[in-house]
């Protein structure tokens, strides 16, 4: 039987309707089944939060080296040559080099404290983030592994825990703020830097990470396996610092930058050889302004 012609128009737009309603259905689901299209794809990457090189706003939380401790007076805080926000052209801060000179008092923020470990932190970006920061610089951790004795080191799973809280308190608190996290410094390396000058051991017995730096000369086995153990630590919360902040997109960690970065004597404290001076201050500016502005995160 033939069909008559007003049947197969019928047919025509029945079918016409039924891919209408499957092209819609498409565009409402966002092609999210992962089938056709890289339109749905161009729209998941449009939705991910992108890392910004360019912020307008730093805020920083962290510990001794943050505050600029002993890099301009003896057993004092000099903030004026942080490395994340302060205005000593000598050291050319993250803030400076990201904001201009002339914009680093008005929008930027050191909350860090000389002293804190983890633990401290959620304490810090509470305040740090009542400023809704485009970034957060955060180091902390050489106050961890730095304890008068290696018995007494922070734990690996409290200093994470203390981490993922911290992050997440963060997160509730300032949804877009980005974070920087430094990688903590090579403790030993520290060590090997002063050891051999007899006013630095000296210095270094008033109490200075006496985990790492008690015995300094010391080549006993017991004195060797001390400092081996405290390294070894200081490694193991870089990984937490990786792990961690790598289940946040607005999250960047250095890659380990800054435990792999050769520190020299002149840019060590010349109170106590341990802390950063300017020079070394400058150079965790420098390693931080190369991290932020990259296009990709370092592996």
């Amino acid at each position: 039987m033939r069909t008559t012609v007003p049947r197969r128009r019928a047919r025509r737009t029945l079918a016409g309707a039924g891919a209408a309603v499957v092209l819609l259905a498409g565009a409402a689901t966002g092609c999210s089944s992962g089938g056709s299209g890289e339109q749905g794809g161009e729209r998941g990457a449009q939705s991910a939060p992108r890392w910004n090189t360019k912020p307008t706003s730093i805020a920083a939380v962290g510990d001794s080296i943050t505050r600029g401790f002993d890099a301009c007076s003896v057993l004092a805080d000099c903030p004026e040559v942080s490395w994340a926000t302060g205005n000593d052209p000598a050291v050319h801060s993250l803030a400076a080099r990201l904001l201009g000179d002339a914009e680093v008092p008005a929008r930027s923020w050191n909350y860090a404290v000389t002293g804190s470990r983890m633990a401290d932190l959620p304490a810090q970006l509470a305040g740090a983030a009542a400023h809704k920061p485009d970034l957060v610089t955060v180091m902390v951790g050489s106050n961890d592994a730095c304890r008068p004795t290696a018995s007494s080191m922070t734990p690996v799973a409290e200093f994470r825990s203390g981490f993922e809280k911290a992050i997440a308190d963060l997160r509730a608190a300032s949804p877009a703020s980005q974070m920087y996290v430094s990688s903590v410094p090579d403790l030993q390396r520290l060590w090997e830097q002063g050891k051999d000058l007899p006013m630095v051991r000296q210095i270094w017995k008033l109490g200075i990470c006496q985990s790492m730096l008690a015995d300094p000369l010391s080549a006993a086995s017991g004195a060797t396996a001390r400092r081996e153990q405290v390294r070894a630590r200081v490694v193991e919360y870089n990984e937490v610092l990786r792990e961690v902040c790598g289940k946040d997109p607005l999250c960047r960690y250095d890659g380990g930058a800054v435990f792999q970065y050769p520190f020299a004597a002149d840019q060590l404290s010349r109170w106590d050889w341990f802390h950063p001076g300017k020079d070394g201050q400058a150079r965790l500016a420098e390693l931080a302004h190369r991290q932020v502005t990259a296009a990709e995160s370092p592996r």
